[in-house]
C-alpha cells in the first residue's frame, strides 16, 4: 500500500492543529494538493514532493546527522516515500534504517498512534541533470523518534558520514519542537 493524496492532507491537519502558526509556511504544498499534484510520488517536479525525515535523539539529548553524498550538507536521515510505504511515519522509519542502519525496533518512540510530525519543512532541492530531475521542492515530514544505545551502520551509498550534534546544532524551528522533550541530559 502506499501513501495516499488523502494520508498526506490528515497528517497535514493533525500537524497544523499544533502548530496553527505555520499555516501561511504550506502554501506550495497546500496549492500542489488542490491542483492534484501526485505528491507521493518522487517524479513529481511542478512544484514539489513529499518526503519522509527521522529526527533521532539519544539518551544525550543529542540529534543525528548524516553527510548526504549527493547535496554534500549535513540533513536528518530522510527521502522520499517508496511504494510499499503505508504511511509517512512508517516511511521515516524506512529511511531511518536505510541510511543509518537504526531499525524501528530500537526507536523507543513515538507512539504509533502519533500521526503528527515533529516538523514539516520546505525546501528547495536543485536541479539533477544526471537525473533528469528539475529544480524542485521537497516537502519533508520531519517525525522524533528516541534511541538508546543506537549503532549508526550508515549506507554509504547515499551517505558519507554521522555526527551526533546537540539539538540547538538543528535548524531552529526544529530544535525548538525537540527540546521540550528529548531525553534527561540534553
Amino acid at each position: 500500500m502506499t501513501v495516499t493524496q488523502p494520508e498526506i492532507r490528515y497528517v497535514l491537519s493533525k500537524y497544523l492543529d499544533r502548530h496553527p502558526d505555520e499555516v501561511d509556511d504550506m502554501a506550495l504544498l497546500f496549492h500542489a494538493l488542490n491542483e492534484g499534484h501526485a505528491v507521493a510520488s518522487r517524479k513529481e517536479f511542478r512544484i514539489g514532493h513529499v518526503t519522509a525525515g527521522a529526527a533521532v535523539v539519544d539518551q544525550q539529548g543529542r540529534a543525528l546527522m548524516i553527510r548526504h553524498k549527493t547535496l554534500d550538507k549535513w540533513l536528518l536521515p530522510g527521502g522520499h516515500l517508496e511504494p510499499e510505504d503505508n504511511s509517512l511515519l512508517i516511511a521515516s522509519l524506512r529511511e531511518l534504517e536505510e541510511e543509518a542502519g537504526i531499525p524501528w525496533q530500537q526507536v523507543v518512540s513515538p507512539p504509533a498512534h502519533d500521526v503528527a510530525p515533529a516538523d514539516i519543512d520546505m525546501h528547495k532541492i536543485p536541479a539533477n541533470p544526471d537525473k533528469g530531475e528539475p529544480e524542485h521542492y521537497h516537502f519533508d515530514f520531519r517525525y522524533a523518534h528516541w534511541v538508546e544505545d543506537a549503532e549508526v551502520r550508515l549506507q554509504l551509498d547515499e551517505v558519507t558520514a554521522f555526527e551526533w550534534r546537540p539539538i540547538s546544532d538543528l535548524p531552529p524551528k526544529l530544535s525548538a519542537k525537540l527540546a521540550p522533550v528529548a531525553p534527561s541530559g540534553s
